[in-house]
C-alpha cells in the first residue's frame, strides 16, 4: 500500500523498514534478480506520505537519519534496470534510428543495449541492415519482427505465439502467453499455505507448469460457462485459492491477444480439450506447445546436474523453483519462462522437454564442433563426432561425414587408412596390387632385418594426394576412377616403393625353406624386436615333428648364423672368451670356413672347429644359447594337417612334447635300450658326451642327455629328454659312485659326525639321533661329492685328491650348528611346557602357546639339516630365542602381543598367498626372491617381539612392502 499513490483514510501509523525488493535485469546472464536493497529518499518520502493525509500521523523508520541522508535521491529508472528488447523492437519499428544514439534522459548502458539486440536476433525479429538502410540503424526488422512489433507483448511471448500458429496450437499457447503476462493468479496466504498447496495440486501437471496453467484456465472456463452469477465464480476462486481479480485480468488479456492476432489475419482454433492424464513428452500436442514455448525462451533451457539442480544456458546454475509441479521429478532437460534470482537462481514456470526439439528451433544460435575425425571401415568414409552446443550446453552428439566439413583433413585420413593401410571391406583392384607390392618389400625387410627398403608413409600419402585431391570416401573414389576410365593412374611400381635396392646375394642367405633330412620346412621372417614372433619361424608339420633332429634349428639360416656365432662367443665365460679375441675376426673366419652341418649340433661343431683352427678347448656345454636374443633362436611352429599352427616355442623340445602318447612310449623304449646297469665303477661308463641323438621306431629322433642316476641300491646309466633333469640326476649318480669308491673313508666320516649321547632327548622331536646323523652325513656328502664329472680321468683324479686330503674332517661346522639348534629347540619346548603347566584353565593363553609350538615346527622341520644351507642354520638359534622371548612376554601381556601380531599378520597372509600361487612356470628368480622374503619376515619378527636380539639386516614395513611388490610383479 505504501508503494502506491492510493490514499486510504484512517491510516495514522506507517512502519518503514527502509528496504524493498527491486527488480534488476542482468544482461550478462539474462537473469531477473529481486534483491532486497535500501530504498531511495523519494520512496521513503512516499511511504511517509501514506499516513496523516486527513489528520496527523506518525511514520516510524527502522533506520537512522544519517542512513537516510546517504541514500540516492531517486530510485534508479526502470530503463536502466530492465530488458531493453521490447524497447529496441518498438524503436526500430517506429524508425527512431540507432538506439545507442537516441537522446534518452537516462541513457541505458551499452551492454544492456547489446543484450537487447542479441535477444531479438535470437528470436529472429531483426537482422543486420545493409548499407544505405533508410533508418540509419544497424539492424532492420524481419517479417517475423514486424508482426512481433505490432503485438503489445514481450517479444519472447510474441515469438512464442507466432511459432504456435505454425505448430497449430495457437489457442493453447495464447492462454499460456496471457498467463505469463500477468501476476500468477494462484494465492498462498501465509496462514493457510498447506490448504493452498493442496488445492493447487489438483491442477498440477508433473511434467509441465505450462500445462498446469492450461488446466487452471480450462477449469475456470467450465465454471464461468455454467455460472448463473459471478458469485459462483468467486466461490470457485476462493475454494481453489485463485485470485478472482487476476483471473478476470487473465481473461481480458487473452481476449486482447486474440483480438490483436485477428487484426493481422491470424485466427486461433478452439483450445484443445485437456484430459485428466498427465502431460506426455511423446504426445504431439504436448510437443507442439513446448516447441512454441522454446522458440521464445530458448536461452532459458537447462540440463540436469543432480536432483533439482540444473546447468542452465550462459554458464548459470539454477534450481527448479520448489513451488513448481515438476520439482520432485523435473526430467533431464527443462525450459523455464523466467530465471529469477532471490536467495539463489530459480527456474520458475518450467517444463520437461525433449532436447531433440532445441536444434531445429535454435539452429542459427547453435555452435557446431567436430571431434575425433577418423576412418570408419563399415561406412567406408571419414566421419567425426559432431557436437552441437547452444549457449554452452551440449544438446547433441552424433556421427557425421567429415568430408564436407574439412575436405583436406578428411582426404588425408582417407588416404592414410583406406589406401595406404588398406583398411577397407572390399579392396579395389589397384589397392590389392599396391598392397601386394608393399607386402613383398615388407617381407624382404623382415628377412634382412632392415627398415630402409620401403619408402615411408609420407611418400605414399603424397602419391595418392597428388592424383586424387579431396577424395574422402570410397563412393567418391569409385566415381573418380570411373571418370578416368581405369585405375592405372593409381597403380604403383616396385621401383616406386623401393627406397634402396637389396643385394640379391644377401637375400639368398635368407631362404624360404630349409632342408631337415629330406623334409622341406617353410620359413617365415619377422623383424619386430620384443614381440613373440621376432626372428625366423620354421613351420614343422606335426606328423614329421618326431623325425626332425633338434640340431637342425640351431643353425638358423645363413644370414643370421654369423650374428648368432658372435653372440655365443660373447656369452662364453671370460677365461674361454679371451682366447678368441678379437671376436669380430674370429667370427668372420668361422662364418667363412665352417660348413653348415645340420646333422650335428652347432655347439659341437663350434667346439670342433675352434679346436682344429686355434687349438682352443671349449666344451660344447659352454656354448649357452639360453642368453641369446630371441631372433637368434629359431622359433618352431608345429602345424596340423590343415596347416594351422597348434603350438610354438623356441625350445626344440617342443618337437617331442607335441608327439602323441605313443611317441612318449617310443622314447621310453629307446631309453631302455640305451640304458646300462648296474654301474659298479667308472670303467663301466667311459667318457660321457653332453648329448646324443636317440633314434626310435618309425624313424623318430630325439636329442637325449646321458646321465648317471641312482636307482635303489644300484647306479644306472640312462638318458633324459630334458637337460636340466639329466644334470640333476647325474650329480646324484656321481655321488653314489664316489661313495662306493670311498667306502672306508665314508665309514670314518660317519663316526666323526655322530651326535653326542646327551643329545638323545633333544633328537626325539626329529625322529631320533640316528635319523639326524644320517641327514647330517647326506648333507656333507651332497656338498662335497655332487659334482659334474663326465670322464674317467676326471673321476680318478678327484678320487686321488680325496684320498690324499682326507675327508674325516668334513662337516664339523655343520655338526656344531646342529647341536646348537637342538639345544635351543629343546629349551624353547621346555619353556612352553612349563608355562602351559603354570597357566592351566586359561584357554586364550593355551591357544597362544599352541601357536608358538606351530611356529617352532614350521621354523625347524624334521628335515631342517638337509633343507637349509649353512647360512640359515647359523641364524636358527636366534630365531628360536625370538620365539622364547615372545612366549615369555605374551604370558605377561597377551593384548600387547596381539597388537604387535597385527603388524605381522598382513605380511604372513601375503607370503602364504604368494607361495600358494607358485606353479611349474614360476621363474627361478621369483622363487629365489620369495625364499629371501621368508627369512626377511623372520627378521621382522625379531624386530617386533625381541628387539634386544638385533636383526642381522635392516628390516621394516617399508622394505617388506617393496619386496612383496617386487615378488607380486614377477612371473
Amino acid at each position: 500500500m505504501a508503494e502506491t499513490a492510493v490514499t486510504i483514510p484512517g491510516i495514522r501509523y506507517v512502519i518503514d523498514t527502509g528496504l524493498a525488493r527491486i527488480s534488476q535485469y542482468t544482461p550478462r546472464s539474462r537473469t531477473n534478480t529481486l534483491p532486497v536493497v535500501p530504498i531511495s529518499q523519494s520512496s521513503a518520502d512516499q511511504r511517509m506520505g501514506r499516513c496523516g493525509r486527513v489528520a496527523d500521523g506518525i511514520c516510524i523508520r527502522l533506520y537512522s537519519e544519517e542512513d537516510y541522508l546517504q541514500r540516492p535521491r531517486y530510485t534508479l529508472p526502470e530503463i536502466l534496470r530492465a530488458n531493453l528488447a521490447e524497447v529496441i523492437l518498438r524503436m526500430i519499428a517506429l524508425g527512431l534510428g540507432d538506439v545507442a544514439a537516441f537522446p534518452f534522459i537516462d541513457p541505458p548502458a551499452p551492454r544492456s543495449i547489446q543484450d537487447g539486440y542479441s535477444l531479438l536476433l535470437e528470436l529472429g525479429a531483426i537482422e543486420p541492415a545493409g548499407p544505405g538502410h533508410r533508418t540509419g540503424g544497424r539492424y532492420r526488422l524481419t517479417e517475423k519482427g514486424r508482426l512481433m512489433a505490432r503485438l503489445p507483448l514481450d517479444p519472447r511471448l510474441a515469438c512464442m505465439l507466432i511459432e504456435a500458429d505454425r505448430q497449430g496450437c495457437l489457442a493453447d499457447v495464447a492462454i499460456i502467453a496471457a498467463a505469463l503476462s500477468i501476476q500468477d493468479p494462484r494465492e498462498r496466504p501465509a496462514e493457510r499455505q498447506a490448504e493452498a498447496d493442496q488445492a493447487h495440486t489438483r491442477f498440477a501437471d508433473p511434467t509441465s507448469d505450462f500445462i498446469t496453467l492450461l488446466r487452471i484456465w480450462h477449469r475456470y472456463r467450465q465454471v464461468t460457462a455454467k455460472r448463473t452469477s459471478w458469485q459462483q465464480v468467486k466461490q470457485f476462486c476462493r475454494e481453489n485459492f485463485l485470485s478472482f481479480r487476476r483471473m478476470r485480468e487473465w481473461r481480458e488479456v487473452l481476449h486482447q491477444i486474440l483480438g490483436q492476432l485477428n487484426e493481422h489475419g491470424i485466427r486461433a482454433k478452439a483450445p484443445t480439450k485437456l484430459s485428466d492424464e498427465p502431460g506426455d513428452i511423446a504426445n504431439s500436442w504436448y510437443a507442439s506447445i513446448h516447441r512454441s514455448i522454446l522458440s521464445g525462451f530458448l536461452s532459458n533451457i537447462a540440463l540436469k546436474k543432480e536432483k533439482q539442480i540444473f546447468q542452465a544456458a550462459h554458464q548459470r546454475e539454477a534450481m527448479v523453483f520448489p513451488g513448481s509441479g515438476i520439482f520432485k521429478n523435473p526430467g533431464q532437460w527443462i525450459v523455464a519462462a523466467e530465471m529469477v534470482e532471490t536467495s539463489r537462481l530459480f527456474a520458475r514456470c518450467a517444463a520437461a522437454i525433449d532436447p531433440a526439439w532445441i536444434e531445429p528451433i535454435g539452429r542459427a544460435q547453435c555452435r557446431y564442433a567436430y571431434l575425433d575425425p577418423h576412418w570408419e571401415r563399415k561406412r567406408e568414409a571419414v566421419v567425426a563426432t559432431e557436437q552441437v552446443t547452444l549457449y554452452g550446453l551440449i544438446i547433441d552428439r552424433r556421427t557425421r561425414p567429415y568430408g564436407p566439413v574439412n575436405p583436406a583433413e578428411a582426404a588425408e585420413i582417407f588416404i592414410r587408412h583406406a589406401l595406404v593401410q588398406g583398411d577397407v571391406r572390399r579392396p579395389l583392384p589397384f589397392m590389392t596390387h599396391n598392397l601386394e607390392l608393399v607386402e613383398q618389400i615388407d617381407e624382404m625387410q623382415d628377412r634382412l632385418r632392415r627398415r630402409d627398403l620401403l619408402v615411408d608413409e609420407q611418400f605414399l600419402m603424397a602419391f595418392y594426394a597428388e592424383r586424387l585431391g579431396h577424395v574422402y570416401d570410397m563412393r567418391t573414389l569409385k566415381k573418380t576412377i570411373s571418370q578416368r576410365g581405369d585405375d592405372g593412374f593409381l597403380r604403383l611400381r616396385r621401383e616406386d616403393l623401393l627406397a634402396s635396392h637389396p643385394d640379391p646375394d644377401e637375400l639368398a642367405l635368407y631362404p624360404e625353406r630349409i632342408d631337415a633330412e629330406g623334409v622341406q620346412l617353410r620359413c617365415e621372417y619377422r623383424f619386430d624386436p620384443g614381440k613373440e614372433n621376432d626372428g625366423v619361424t620354421v613351420h614343422v608339420p606335426a606328423p614329421s615333428a618326431a623325425g626332425v633332429a633338434p640340431e637342425t634349428f640351431q643353425w638358423l639360416v645363413p644370414g643370421l648364423l654369423k650374428e648368432k656365432i658372435a653372440a655365443m662367443i660373447k656369452a662364453l665365460p671370460k677365461e674361454l672368451r679371451k682366447q678368441l679375441v678379437p671376436v669380430a675376426d674370429t667370427v668372420a673366419i668361422i662364418a667363412r670356413d665352417m660348413p653348415i652341418q645340420r646333422r650335428i649340433g652347432l655347439s659341437s661343431a663350434l667346439s670342433r672347429f675352434v679346436k682344429a683352427r686355434w687349438n682352443v678347448e671349449i666344451p660344447p656345454a659352454a656354448w649357452d644359447e639360453g642368453q641369446l636374443p630371441d631372433h637368434l633362436r629359431m622359433r618352431i611352429a608345429v602345424t596340423d594337417a590343415k596347416g594351422n599352427v597348434v603350438q610354438t616355442a623356441r625350445d626344440p623340445g617342443i618337437l617331442q612334447r607335441v608327439s602323441t602318447g605313443s611317441a612318449i612310449d617310443d622314447f621310453r623304449e629307446a631309453q631302455q635300450r640305451w640304458e646300462k646297469s648296474p654301474i659298479e665303477s667308472w670303467e663301466d661308463v667311459g667318457d660321457l658326451p653332453d648329448e646324443i641323438a636317440l633314434k626310435g621306431p618309425g624313424g623318430r629322433r630325439w636329442t637325449a642327455y646321458p646321465a648317471l642316476m641312482p636307482r635303489g641300491a644300484m647306479v644306472v646309466l640312462t638318458v633324459f629328454a630334458d637337460r636340466a633333469a639329466a644334470t640333476r640326476n647325474h650329480l646324484r649318480g656321481v655321488k653314489a659312485l664316489l661313495v662306493r669308491q670311498l667306502g672306508a673313508d665314508i665309514k670314518f666320516l660317519r663316526k666323526n659326525l655322530a651326535l653326542p649321547y646327551h643329545c638323545e632327548a633333544q633328537c626325539r622331536y626329529f625322529g631320533g639321533r640316528r635319523a639326524l646323523e644320517e641327514q647330517l652325513v647326506e648333507r656333507v656328502l651332497d656338498h662335497h661329492l655332487c659334482i659334474d664329472i663326465r670322464t674317467k680321468q676326471a673321476f680318478d683324479d678327484f678320487c686321488e685328491t680325496l684320498h690324499t686330503a682326507g675327508i674325516a674332517g668334513w662337516g664339523q661346522t655343520e655338526k656344531t650348528l646342529v647341536i646348537d639348534i637342538l639345544e635351543a629347540y629343546q629349551g624353547v619346548r621346555a619353556q612352553l611346557a612349563d608355562i602351559e603347566q603354570r597357566h592351566r584353565g586359561k584357554p586364550m593363553l593355551q591357544e597362544f602357546l599352541e601357536s608358538q609350538r606351530r611356529a617352532l615346527q614350521h621354523l625347524v622341520p624334521d628335515n631342517f639339516i638337509t633343507l637349509y644351507d649353512t647360512d640359515r642354520l647359523q641364524h636358527l638359534p636366534r630365531y628360536l630365542k625370538g620365539v622364547s622371548l615372545r612366549a615369555q612376554r605374551g604370558v605377561l601381556d597377551l593384548e600387547k602381543d596381539r597388537a604387535k601380531a597385527k603388524r605381522l599378520a598382513p605380511y604372513e597372509t601375503r607370503l602364504q598367498n604368494a607361495i600358494a600361487g607358485l606353479t611349474t612356470q614360476t621363474s627361478a628368480e621369483k622363487r629365489h626372491l620369495l625364499e629371501t622374503l621368508v627369512w626377511m619376515l623372520e627378521e621382522f619378527k625379531i624386530s617386533i617381539f625381541a628387539q634386544e636380539i638385533k636383526t642381522s639386516q635392516p628390516v621394516s614395513e617399508k622394505r617388506l612392502d617393496a619386496m612383496f611388490k617386487q615378488v607380486e610383479g614377477m612371473v
